[in-house]
């Protein structure tokens, strides 16, 4: 049975929180700070790396005393969550003429939908009418695909909540950007701004206020940072909220699809859960119970990570697969499947991996979803999601080189799960599974599922769960978890990370093109001026920029970029070693892993030098 976990795995790392002093990277965001717990994860085996993701994910739970920041637990947060959880009820109570919205890009798009869906799926079961809608910047096709550049498009973020909105009364728009940053949902909240005799917008981010993104945007009069002040001056009359405890850095620097994505998560089912106990069960909503509901999400954390063997075991064979160009795949079934869904469709943009290398595959695939725009047909017949797709397209040519992972609960069709193992067993022997099941409630298949699995993450719950918090959404939460470990794991082993920053991010929209910069800066020791330059040559892949390059807009570079690949660690080797395009890409051609390419470059032209 999974126990909860001790402090062992993480009086490894340093709990120091020496990120939060004035001098520590004092020209970013939190939101885009190195973390120190994970300097060198690169350089880490698998059981390291999951400790070092444990230290992280605990960060979110950690008390505010002595800190500089208002944190998950703080006093303030639980107190926005109350009143947003009543206006959520309010909509309940009387929701003819109302709606809520959900509203993100990327990971904040996908959490936004699967909220959503889970929501007003429970609300039907109760035969009460569906309240919440969800927007993605992109479109359904952004949810299980990489669709970066809408981000940057704040007049089609105000024109896609109108559209959905047409009609209403009363609107709670809720507006999720990690980093206060993302245009698409500037746009959407300076709408609600302008209309606010129908929308009460709420902000859901993890950097404190004052650093929201103050860039200007481009055909528009407000930044990011403009917007959160009117609404933090809102807040005071309650007419807006602002949500934003500080997390600490992410694991890899602002790879906010981690502890992001779980805190945004954990926020907004704290708020619904509450808001459907009040209006269903007649509990009140109450400070205290807000934060007991908070507090158990703590739990999860412990009961997930006290299996960092097991984990690190999956990781490992993951890795071993993108190491040799073979492919993971998530097999899943339930509502689990669509966290399979989501965590494949980050590491495109995340780690410039390709969309088979991590793939997602669940039950009946788009018919399950409920998404607004129906079967979404991503990238054509061999990227279909349902288990038939997995069957006809990958099933052939699976070798024990490749690695699946099983993911499901003892409510799923077990006998299901087990025919499929045997089907996959057929062809591999490197097949994992990660099984919820409630204490005293296993599935008879499952003695025969582990058997045909090198290795089973059985995480076994309490019945008791708190009345507020059900045993689906802790599933969920551990299952995210687990998932985001194996592939930021298998990545990194993979040589997709230098020191702890994604240094093969995707650089398809301002906000990665800042954040290319910025990293160039940091491990080159470059001036800004001569980092954009080596980017905008590996982008344009030329060794000379001409006036033509250097009069292009940013979305003309962004656009250039995404058809080449290994952008940034192409630039980086250029301006640590002088080497050209062709040089650089030779290199990085013998040598993948990042680290070691810069490394013998750099010893090369020691060698060179010292022969003179």
């Amino acid at each position: 049975m999974a126990t909860v976990a001790k402090t062992e795995g993480i009086k490894a790392f340093s709990a120091t929180h020496d990120w939060e002093s004035a001098d520590y990277e004092p020209t970013l965001p939190v939101s885009e700070m190195s973390n120190p717990l994970t300097r060198n994860i690169d350089r880490a085996p698998a059981s390291s790396i999951v400790k070092m993701l444990q230290a992280c994910d605990a960060q979110m739970f950690q008390e505010k005393s002595g800190a500089a920041y208002e944190r998950l637990l703080s006093d303030q947060v639980a107190k926005s969550l109350m009143e947003v959880a009543k206006r959520v009820q309010l909509i309940l109570k009387n929701p003819q003429d109302s709606l809520i919205v959900l509203s993100g890009c990327g990971t904040s798009g996908r959490l936004a939908f699967f909220i959503t869906s889970g929501f007003n799926r429970e609300l039907r079961r109760l035969n009460h009418s569906a309240v919440c809608s969800y927007i993605i910047a992109g479109g359904d096709r952004a949810l299980f695909s990489s669709q970066e550049a809408p981000e940057d498009d704040p007049i089609s973020g105000a024109l896609s909540l109108k559209k959905v909105s047409e009609g209403k009364k009363r609107v709670l728009f809720i507006g999720i950007s990690c980093g206060l940053s993302a245009p698409f949902v500037a746009g959407q909240l300076d709408f609600c701004l302008q209309h606010p005799d129908v929308y009460t917008p709420v902000l859901v981010g993890f950097n404190p206020a004052h650093q929201a993104r103050n860039e200007p945007i481009p055909g528009c009069t407000f930044t990011f940072h403009s917007v959160v002040t009117k609404m933090r001056e809102l807040a005071k009359m309650q007419k807006a909220f602002l949500i934003n405890p500080v997390l600490g850095p992410e694991a890899i620097s602002g790879s906010s699809r981690m502890k992001g994505g779980s805190a945004t998560k954990i926020l907004l089912e704290v708020v619904f859960s509450a808001a459907h106990a009040a209006n269903f069960s007649r509990t009140p909503i109450t400070y205290n119970g807000i934060l007991q509901h908070m507090r158990s999400y703590g739990k999860v954390l412990d009961i997930t990570y006290s299996q960092t063997e097991g984990i690190a075991a999956v990781m490992e064979a993951a890795g071993r697969s993108l190491q040799c160009g073979r492919r993971l795949c998530y097999l899943s079934w339930g509502f689990l499947g669509l966290l399979g869904l989501i965590d494949a469709s980050e590491c495109k943009p995340t780690f410039g991996a390709d969309h088979k290398d991590i793939q997602g595959f669940v039950g009946g695939g788009c018919k399950e979803l409920g998404n607004k725009e129906g079967d979404l047909n991503l990238m054509g017949a061999e990227s279909g999601i349902a288990h038939i797709d997995f069957l006809h397209n990958v099933l052939p040519c699976l070798t024990d080189k490749d690695t699946v992972l099983l993911l499901y609960s003892h409510s799923d069709d077990v006998d299901e799960v087990a025919k499929l193992a045997r089907r996959v067993r057929e062809k591999t022997s490197n097949m994992h599974a990660v099984y919820h099941q409630t204490d005293g409630d296993t599935a008879a298949q499952q003695g025969e599922i582990n058997k045909l699995c090198s290795s089973t993450l059985n995480f076994i719950w309490p019945q008791a769960t708190p009345a507020s918090m059900g045993l689906q959404h802790m599933w969920e939460l551990s299952t995210k978890l687990v998932l985001n470990a194996v592939s930021t794991g298998a990545h990194i082993l993979k040589g997709k990370v230098y020191q702890n920053y994604m240094i093969d991010l995707q650089v398809t929209n301002s906000k990665l093109y800042c954040r290319a910069a910025r990293l160039l800066q940091r491990l080159s020791g470059h001036p800004k001026s001569l980092c954009e330059e080596a980017l905008l040559k590996a982008i344009y892949q030329v060794d000379k920029l001409t006036e033509d390059i250097m009069t292009c807009n940013l979305t003309t570079h962004t656009h250039t970029a995404r058809k080449v690949k290994k952008v940034v660690p192409l630039a980086l080797v250029c301006l640590l070693t002088g080497y050209s395009i062709k040089e650089a890409q030779s290199h990085l051609e013998q040598k993948p892993i990042v680290r070691e390419a810069v490394e013998a470059c750099l010893r090369e032209q020691t060698l060179f030098s010292g022969s003179l």
